[in-house]
């Protein structure tokens, strides 16, 4: 005999779902296999996991169509306040700004090795740094850096943390949408195993054949191990014939 498997994806649990619901519905008053708070239940729940579900692709596809962009900001910021803390360095060298300057960017006086900018939350960081300390620096005495500007600096660091807002604000909400998902699944699967045992105890003096495909209209998913024998109408008649040829027992 095949064996039956719960659905393991949120498509296949809606579909199982949906068709034991659609069947149930479709049912004779005096043939219900599935008792009326069974249903009542799958119609309740079908209705916030399909939301749900719905929500969290929504903001997949909008997360992914999103990153492309967010990924070429990333690097514009990346490059240009790398870019300004590199010709920083080089006005130091050449003696046009003060070393003991660089401390308003927060940076070691005594050292040209750029600061690590391979994470956002860096970037953010230096970003806000270089900004603040050259306003500072302006506001001294001092002139302007040009070749990159720190208003070019600025538009990009503004665009990259605007963004990072929003990137933020997406990946809370799927994280908070996953998590929704799992409690979900698990009550799915609840909800469709009290279905499928009800509609198994409803079939049980069926045929295998007959058994599998009434089942089947339900919704049950069935499974074939290795090297077996699939079901079919012939394997219910040669049952039915060989219970026919059985001797029915007289009692005295």
């Amino acid at each position: 005999m095949p064996y039956r498997r719960l659905p393991n994806t949120d498509q296949t649990r809606l579909k199982a779902l949906q068709t034991a619901i659609q069947r149930a519905s479709e049912a004779d008053f005096n043939e219900q296999v599935l008792s009326y708070h069974t249903q009542s239940e799958a119609r309740n729940f079908l209705l916030r996991f399909e939301s749900v579900v719905s929500r969290y692709h929504d903001n997949f596809r909008t997360r992914v169509s999103s990153n492309k962009d967010y990924r070429h900001i990333v690097q514009n910021a990346r490059m240009y306040i790398s870019h300004f803390i590199q010709v920083l360095n080089l006005t130091v060298i050449r003696g046009e700004i003060k070393k003991q300057l660089k401390e308003l960017y927060h940076l070691d006086p005594d050292s040209l090795i750029l600061p690590d900018l391979s994470s956002e939350e860096d970037l953010m960081v230096w970003g806000k740094n270089i900004i603040e300390g050259e306003e500072q620096r302006i506001a001294q005495g001092g002139y302007p850096m040009q070749n990159p500007s720190i208003q070019k600096v600025k538009v990009y660091y503004d665009i990259f943390r605007d963004r990072q807002v929003d990137h933020d604000l997406h990946k809370k909400t799927e994280s908070r949408i996953t998590e929704d998902l799992g409690s979900l699944r698990e009550e799915a699967d609840r909800i469709i195993l009290d279905i499928w045992n009800q509609v198994d105890s409803y079939y049980k003096d069926l045929l295998p054949y007959a058994h599998m495909r009434a089942c089947q209209e339900y919704g049950l998913i069935y499974y074939y191990r290795s090297h077996e024998k699939r079901l079919s109408e012939e394997t219910d008649r040669r049952l039915r014939m060989e219970q026919e040829a059985q001797p029915s027992i007289q009692w005295s």
